[in-house]
C-alpha cells in the first residue's frame, strides 16, 4: 500500500508537573499533577515500543499502556477550538497529544491501521477517551463533554517498530485491515450518537478492538436506540 496520508506537523513531549492553586474557588484551578501540558519540540526523538523519548505519564493507572504509546491529534481541529472557545493560544500539544497530524482525523483513521514514519511503525489502537484533565488544562467547564460530543478526541497508537521521529515527516499507510471501522465511528457509538445496534455489534466483533471499546460501543448504541424509541413514544 505505502500511500502518504498525512504529515507529522509537530511533536510534543511532557513530564509530570504540579499545577493549580491551593484553596482556589474554581475547582478546575485547584492543585493537580499531570503531564498533559506538552509543548512542541523540534529535536529528533526516539520512539520506543512503550513511549516517545522524553515523555512520561503522571497517571500510570489510566495511561501509558502498550496500546497508548503515543497520542495523535488532528491539526485541523485547532482552528475550530480557537473559534469556539475564544482562546487563540490553543494549539499543537494543547490536547495532550504527542503527534499533531496534518491531513488526518478520526474520520480517516481506522482501527488496525499501520503507519510508517521513517523506520518506525505504529498501529491505531483506538480513540482517546476524554478525561477531566482537558477541562483543567484550559480551565473550561464542560470541555471534556464537548470533546466527546464533537468527536475531536484524538487517537492512540501502539508502536510495532521503534525508530527516530522528527517533525514534518511523511506518514505513510502501510496496512489497513479494517477500513470500515474508523475511530470516528467508535466515538459515535461510545458516546451514544449512533443507534445502529446491529452495526455496533459487528464492530465489537472486530478481533483487533480492545475489550474496553467492545463493551462501550454496544452499550452506547443501545443507549442511543432507547433514547430514540422513548422520544418516538411521546
Amino acid at each position: 500500500m505505502n500511500t502518504q496520508i498525512g504529515t507529522l506537523q509537530s511533536m510534543q513531549v511532557g513530564t509530570p508537573h504540579h499545577y493549580g492553586t491551593a484553596g482556589a474557588k474554581n475547582v478546575l484551578q485547584r492543585p493537580y499533577e499531570t503531564s498533559f501540558v506538552r509543548t512542541p519540540d523540534t529535536q529528533p526523538r526516539w520512539l520506543y515500543i512503550t513511549h516517545l523519548e522524553g515523555n512520561e505519564q503522571a497517571d500510570r493507572k489510566h495511561h501509558g499502556k502498550p496500546d497508548q504509546a503515543v497520542l495523535l491529534y488532528a491539526a485541523a481541529h485547532y482552528p475550530l477550538w480557537q473559534a469556539e472557545l475564544g482562546q487563540q493560544e490553543i494549539g499543537p500539544g494543547g490536547f495532550g497529544e504527542n503527534f499533531t497530524i496534518a491531513g488526518m482525523s478520526e474520520a480517516t483513521a481506522c482501527i488496525g491501521d499501520v503507519y510508517a514514519l521513517g523506520n518506525a511503525r505504529i498501529q491505531v489502537a483506538g480513540p482517546r477517551f476524554p478525561c477531566t484533565k482537558i477541562e483543567k488544562r484550559w480551565c473550561t467547564a464542560g470541555l471534556t463533554r464537548r470533546v466527546a460530543a464533537t468527536g475531536r478526541t484524538g487517537w492512540y497508537c501502539s508502536v510495532l517498530q521503534e525508530g527516530l521521529i522528527e517533525p514534518h515527516m511523511e506518514i505513510t499507510l502501510v496496512e489497513r485491515p479494517y477500513p470500515r471501522w474508523t475511530v470516528a465511528l467508535i466515538n459515535d457509538f461510545t458516546h451514544a450518537h449512533n443507534a445502529n445496534v446491529e452495526l455496533a455489534r459487528e464492530l465489537a466483533a472486530c478481533p483487533f478492538l480492545h475489550n474496553f471499546w467492545r463493551e462501550r460501543v454496544v452499550r452506547g448504541a443501545e443507549e442511543a436506540r432507547d433514547k430514540q424509541n422513548a422520544k418516538a413514544a411521546r
